[in-house]
C-alpha cells in the first residue's frame, strides 16, 4: 500500500484503523515519511500498537488518535490507508472530500471507492490469496 502511494520523507501517512501498528510503523521505519497516524477506536488495538512503536523505536514519529473516523482530522494527511468495508468506504467519501488536499494519496485495500476512478488498481498475491489494491488521488478520483 506504502509503494503504491508512493511515499516519502516529506509525507505524514494516516492509517484508518491501526490494527497492530504495521502500516503506521512502516511509513517511518522503511519509507522515512515524516510522520504517521492511526486513527483507532479499539482499545486493545491501541495497546498492541502502542506496544509495537515501543518495540520499533518509532516513538514521537508514530501517533495514535483514539476516535471514530467520521470525527478524527486528517486534513495534514498526504497519504492515507485504509482496509474497511465498502459501505464504510462509501460513508467515509464526504470526508474525505472534504477534508483532504488535492493531491493527497488514498490506498484502499480490498475494497473499491464506488463511483471513484482509480488511479491505479494493482493485484498483490501474498501465499495462496489474491488481494487488490486501488489507489485514488483527491483532485483526480472523479470523471
Amino acid at each position: 500500500m506504502l509503494e503504491l502511494a508512493k511515499t516519502k520523507e516529506d509525507d505524514i501517512v494516516y492509517d484508518m484503523g491501526c490494527g497492530d501498528g504495521r502500516i503506521v510503523i512502516t511509513a517511518v521505519k522503511e519509507f522515512n515519511a515524516k510522520k504517521a497516524v492511526c486513527i483507532e477506536i479499539n482499545d486493545e488495538r491501541i495497546k498492541e500498537t502502542n506496544s509495537n512503536i515501543e518495540k520499533n523505536g518509532v516513538v514521537g514519529r508514530v501517533s495514535i488518535v483514539k476516535g471514530s473516523f467520521f470525527e478524527a482530522p486528517l486534513s495534514e494527511a498526504s497519504v492515507l490507508t485504509m482496509f474497511l468495508l465498502p459501505n464504510v468506504n462509501e460513508m467515509l467519501k464526504p470526508k474525505l472530500e472534504r477534508d483532504l488536499k488535492p493531491g493527497t494519496r488514498i490506498v484502499s485495500h480490498e475494497f473499491e471507492m464506488r463511483e471513484w476512478i482509480p488511479k491505479e488498481v494493482i493485484k498483490v498475491e501474498d501465499g495462496n490469496m489474491n488481494h487488490t489494491v486501488y489507489l485514488y488521488i483527491i483532485g483526480e478520483n472523479k470523471g
